[in-house]
């Protein structure tokens, strides 16, 4: 016994130098935690700042530009005259045009007037609203989200408003345009009409000065742009898919805009017309343009400058979430590598919300638990792993 004994030590002892001779090495993955946290998932596009209302002074008549001392930045009042032309005579037909684009330019007006009265309507009917809703919250019959949404809803109807009255502005200053353009019939004595002057539309800076030099221009030419610096809006075209997710109101950041922190903004309206734009890998997508307004003061931006958007379309306070590098397709579910005592275990997840980093865990791991990240091809279920050092940076 004492025999059989010996050799079955030492065959124990062989073995177990042999497993541990040839034994595969632990493989060496990156873990991460499953933590509950607040998480959001946002629409991330490139964006323009540009000024909320602006107006190009163009020359109603063909004619002579008397050279323009305005320069971009400089301050315009109403009715102040910023370009003058000495315009061409004008023969037979185009004395019908003119008369034709006032008579366009009239009818603008009244058109811009009817919707100034609809947006006021509107607005007093969303104000209240919003007054009922305040109540019904106070007496206990509403949530706090519904007054919320009666006041973003109080506030487009303002903002729109707005815009009708600047859209009126600009009818009336269209209409005088086409005014002017009657001036170049010829006097009776054979000699061209007096000179035609340009009137700023609003009150607001020269943003840019297309003709400058003294030059004969066609009619419809551009002299400049104006516009107030002080009201401006971004906008952002995103694909149709995610347009749909966007509701009005969304809270929305704008980054990388040139300053440390990031800028407050409120979506105002989502366009209902999409456009075709060809991607850089030379595929057509449909996009949509979304409006925001800036919540926070946008300080030494300007007409045109680039930005980055970041609309949130969901956020929660406090979720379950994962690392979305640790997730991989098992058949037709989402499942994790989740690590339990130096080795790597398959669990099966339920996913709710995703962005780009991280995803909401509803149920598989709990709270705590180590998951592997970017699982490779070499791990599988019951595999030996260890956590891989601090990598070094030359």
């Amino acid at each position: 016994m004492r025999r059989w004994t010996g050799w079955a030590i030492g065959a124990l002892a062989a073995s177990a130098v042999a497993w541990l001779a040839f034994a595969p090495e632990p493989v060496e993955v990156e873990l991460a935690e499953a933590v509950r946290g607040p998480m959001e998932v946002t629409v991330d596009q490139e964006a323009e700042v540009r000024v909320h209302d602006r107006y190009v002074i163009a020359a109603p008549v063909a004619g002579k530009l008397i050279r323009v001392d305005l320069h971009p930045g400089d301050a315009v009042e109403p009715g102040q005259v910023v370009a003058v032309l000495e315009p061409l005579p004008l023969d037979a037909r185009a004395r019908q045009e003119a008369l034709g684009r006032l008579d366009v330019a009239r009818a603008l007006v009244r058109e811009a007037r009817s919707q100034v009265a609809r947006a006021a309507a509107a607005l007093a009917q969303q104000t209240r609203e919003r007054q009922r809703m305040e109540k019904l919250r106070d007496e206990r019959f509403v949530s706090p989200e519904a007054v919320e949404r009666a006041r973003t809803a109080e506030e487009t109807a303002r903002a729109e408003a707005q815009a009708a009255h600047a859209r009126e502005a600009a009818a009336r200053h269209d209409e005088r345009v086409a005014e002017a353009a009657l001036l170049a019939i010829p006097a009776a004595d054979g000699k061209p009409g007096r000179l035609v002057e340009l009137a700023a539309p609003v009150a607001g800076s020269v943003l840019r000065v297309m003709e400058e030099s003294e030059r004969t221009l066609a009619s419809g030419m551009p002299v400049m742009v104006i516009g107030d610096p002080s009201r401006f809006e971004i906008v952002a075209d995103v694909l149709s898919t995610d347009a749909v997710k966007i509701p009005p109101g969304a809270p929305a950041r704008v980054e990388e805009w040139g300053g440390d922190s990031s800028l407050r903004a409120r979506v105002r309206v989502v366009e209902p017309y999409a456009f075709t734009k060809v991607s850089a890998l030379g595929i057509e997508e449909k996009r949509v343009n979304v409006v925001m307004d800036p919540v926070d003061s946008l300080g030494r931006l300007g007409d045109g400058y680039r930005v980055e958007a970041r609309i949130v379309i969901w956020s929660a306070p406090d979720v379950l979430k994962v690392p979305a590098s640790a997730l991989f397709r098992r058949g037709e579910e989402w499942a994790v590598f989740a690590v339990e005592a130096g080795r790597a275990r398959i669990r099966p997840v339920k996913i709710g919300h995703r962005n780009p980093f991280e995803a909401e865990v509803l149920e598989g791991v709990a709270a705590g638990a180590r998951v592997v990240k970017y699982p490779g091809n070499q791990l599988d279920d019951g595999a030996r792993v260890r956590a891989a050092g601090p990598r070094q940076t030359s």
